[in-house]
């Protein structure tokens, strides 16, 4: 009864008859005191992880099986294999002792050993990782029953609001820092899953693993990355949204593996100038750049260059956005998408399939485009293979790129491989010249480099 008075109270206070200073004093006395209950119930369900992994020399020259190698060991002994230790951070979700952490702390450990708050000391069996969400999970075989952490809803995180990390930064055990919720829905390169929370609590190395906690002490992120050049923490920190652990969590404790929805293709953002060769108004949906043949998108006549804007009622703003849901559709469910196709709208329907796991001529003389500032050379085997160009790749290789020309602003690289110009597809460096020279003052291209694919836009 005292708490529903006091919430009136604090309503009435923050109505927008009440003057501004009065709702900035209120608001000031909102700002927590203290974290020290939050600390105080999390940190027994949090614990410290050692990994160690042995490493096993493999010759001098990287290959076991070389001559030399022998020459090497009369001269310099035997190399002996080496051990290598890493700390993490992990907190308990279950009274038997499962406990999440990072997959990079656990994923190439021989032997992991887990101490828990009470300095308590167990062997670890690793159940399994996702490498894909950056999400493991490990189990003890404890004397007692654990305290559990509590698990939020990260999805009612506010950009401002005060969250807490508990972990080992450095060793130091049980540390506890706070900060707020700088931003939400970071990509940040780290796998195609990216959605981190970003917070300005202290995170620093040996904090992988470890909660991000809300107000309540329930834990609404893992503590996975830093940005920093020193190596510590300057403020900018990144944490998995339990929301995408979940489901990863259970997958693993049940099955030791994550299985996916899978449509077969590949997408990136639709850029401003990408919106404009494609004739959009404003950027907006995901942009296809590649369709495996065969695959469930190929089946449903998705096309490169369509542009999808719709995913089962889900409006698509960005590209990042269509892999998750994709990938949280249960196989053999049909995907209903929007597609914008030659300007025009359309749907397509697709059946969602299980995600399958990790899958001569001589060169003729350069060809130098005229005002792009780009060289062109064919493609040679031995070309494909220096610059990790996946086999039936056809297009003209870019062997050098003038400074500050077109190409050079554009971000493209010696060693980028142009498939396509204006959307047609150029089968070498003469042809692709004669279609760069076709084109006006703006060229969209399609570009592979190394085994991934996007379109660029260049302007003279």
């Amino acid at each position: 009864m005292h708490r529903r008075l006091h919430l009136f109270l604090l309503a009435l206070l923050l109505s927008t008859t009440t003057p501004l200073h009065a709702r900035s004093a209120v608001a000031a006395a909102m700002v927590p005191e203290s974290f020290s209950d939050v600390a105080r119930t999390a940190k027994p369900t949090v614990v410290n992880i050692f990994s160690t992994r042995i490493v096993r020399p493999q010759g001098p020259l990287g290959d076991p099986n070389d001559p030399f190698n022998e020459f090497f060991r009369h001269f310099f002994g035997e190399m002996q294999p080496q051990r290598q230790q890493s700390l993490g951070s992990g907190f308990v979700v279950s009274k038997d002792g499962y406990i999440v952490t990072n997959a990079h702390v656990v994923q190439m450990a021989d032997q992991i050993r887990v101490r828990l708050s009470n300095r308590e000391e167990y062997d670890a069996k690793l159940v399994g990782v996702d490498e894909k969400t950056d999400v493991a999970l490990v189990k003890i075989s404890p004397r007692h029953e654990l305290p559990v952490a509590r698990l939020g809803d990260s999805d009612t995180l506010d950009v401002g609001d005060w969250v807490v990390a508990i972990g080992n930064p450095f060793g130091f055990a049980q540390t506890v820092t706070a900060g707020i919720v700088s931003a939400k829905g970071r990509v940040i390169g780290a796998g195609p899953y990216d959605d981190f929370i970003q917070t300005d609590a202290s995170i620093n190395p040996g904090n992988s693993g470890g909660p991000l906690l809300n107000t309540q002490g329930e834990v609404v992120g893992i503590n996975s990355a830093i940005v920093s050049r020193s190596g510590g923490s300057v403020g900018i920190g990144f944490a998995i949204p339990v929301n995408t652990a979940r489901r990863v969590i259970d997958e693993l404790r049940q099955h030791g593996r994550v299985t996916r929805g899978w449509l077969g293709l590949s997408v990136q953002d639709v850029t401003p100038a990408i919106a404009q060769s494609f004739g959009l108004d404003h950027p907006q949906g995901a942009l296809v750049v590649e369709v495996d043949p065969g695959g469930p998108a190929d089946t449903a006549g998705l096309e490169r260059g369509d542009i999808i804007t719709d995913y089962n009622g889900t409006r698509i703003e960005e590209s990042h956005q269509l892999p998750t849901l994709a990938a949280n559709t249960p196989i053999g469910e049909r995907a209903v998408m929007t597609i914008l196709r030659n300007g025009h709208e359309k749907t397509v329907t697709a059946v969602v399939a299980e995600q399958p796991s990790r899958r001569p001529t001589r060169a003729q003389r350069p060809h130098a485009t005229r005002g792009w500032g780009l060289t062109l050379t064919d493609l040679t085997p031995a070309l494909m293979r220096q610059f990790s160009i996946p086999s039936g790749v056809r297009g003209a290789m870019i062997r050098e790129i003038e400074d500050g020309s077109p190409a050079d602003e554009a971000g493209l690289q010696a060693g980028d491989v142009i498939r396509q110009v204006d959307r047609q597809p150029v089968t070498s460096a003469r042809t692709c010249d004669q279609a760069l020279a076709r084109v006006g003052d703006r060229v969209l291209l399609l570009i592979q480099r190394g085994p991934y694919v996007g379109y660029e836009v260049l302007n003279r």
